[in-house]
């Protein structure tokens, strides 16, 4: 009698396993870009294909399961896989896994140090390869940013000109392109309550408010010095010009503020590109990266061994040459 109540909790305990299979296959399979060798992609289109695909594989290799999907079960379904915890790859998933899920603060520090070198030395091979962090890229990414530290003293025609070796296209395409950004930005500045004369694309509005206001001042420079003379008879020229002077020298203030030389573009260039290489690092490119990639990156933690190796043997050969 005890034989046959223990072969009927075996039963059950096994149609319980059953039964969670069905039912965490269920979901996955539900998922969005949820993840299947290329050579099963074709064959895993709809939610029915994924989950026969899905049982297929954990009915053949939990471990292969845990390691493909195991991030995206739940505690709960976890522990169905306790059972067969014997097996140490599998028990190694699930310890693995169930860190992920509540790690300890240790864990957290440890977790957060490995992100921050990561990203670091992914950021050496987003330089490196020179188009993430190109100023056309920049700019894409942060149109107003690149306007306050960079754009405002550039000559804005100079985007619209065609460049050499590009078809008319393409060229076109472009010009679309910088009315999107130039939009971007104006919208930023509206939002911000900047002056509209300021404002990205009102640059020959304000050159034409300022010449006009330069006529006015050179009027009324000639109307003070006609009534100087009826008052005064004939008045020196140096007396004559000097409020065209100070008009002339207002003037050549604004030109000299409204342009910098190379070394200050520079300057003005590397402080937007450091305030960029921050921001991926800080997180706030998620739009245009998959952070997880990078942060669960291991080939990436190679980059600061061979950095060790390097530091290592320098010091070595420094240390050698002192001694000789």
């Amino acid at each position: 009698m005890q034989q046959r109540e223990g072969e009927g909790e075996q039963e059950r305990g096994k149609e319980v396993r059953k039964e969670a299979m069905e039912s965490m296959t269920e979901r996955l399979s539900s998922l969005e870009n949820l993840y299947f060798p290329r050579a099963l992609q074709s064959h895993a289109t709809n939610p029915s294909q994924r989950k026969s695909l899905l049982l297929d594989l954990l009915s053949r290799d939990a471990a292969v399961f845990l390691e493909r999907y195991g991030a995206q079960l739940n505690s709960e379904e976890l522990r169905e896989f306790d059972i067969l915890n014997y097996d140490y790859e599998i028990n190694w998933h699930l310890k693995n896994i169930r860190t992920k899920m509540s790690p300890t603060s240790e864990e957290l520090k440890s977790r957060s140090v490995t992100v921050k070198n990561r990203r670091l030395a992914y950021l050496d091979k987003l330089v490196l390869d020179g188009k993430y962090f190109s100023e056309d890229a920049m700019r894409e990414r942060e149109p107003y940013l690149h306007h306050e530290f960079v754009g405002k003293f550039q000559d804005p025609s100079a985007r619209a000109m065609a460049r050499p070796g590009e078809r008319w296209s393409e060229t076109l395409m472009r010009r679309c392109e910088e009315a999107i950004l130039v939009s971007k930005i104006r919208e930023e500045q509206q939002r911000l309550g900047v002056d509209e004369m300021e404002w990205v694309g009102n640059e020959r509005n304000q050159q034409q408010q300022e010449e006009e206001e330069e006529e006015e001042e050179e009027h009324d420079v000639e109307e003070v010095n006609e009534e100087a003379k009826k008052v005064n008879g004939v008045v020196s020229s140096t007396e004559m010009s000097e409020d065209s002077k100070l008009a002339q020298s207002s003037k050549a203030e604004h030109d000299e503020a409204a342009t910098l030389s190379a070394e200050e573009m520079g300057d003005m260039m590397g402080q937007f590109t450091y305030i960029m290489h921050q921001k991926f690092l800080a997180g706030e490119d998620h739009q245009h990266l998959d952070y997880s990639k990078i942060d669960d990156d291991e080939t990436l933690d190679d980059h600061w061994l061979r950095e060790a190796n390097h530091d290592a043997e320098d010091k070595y050969f420094a240390e050698d040459e002192e001694d000789g």
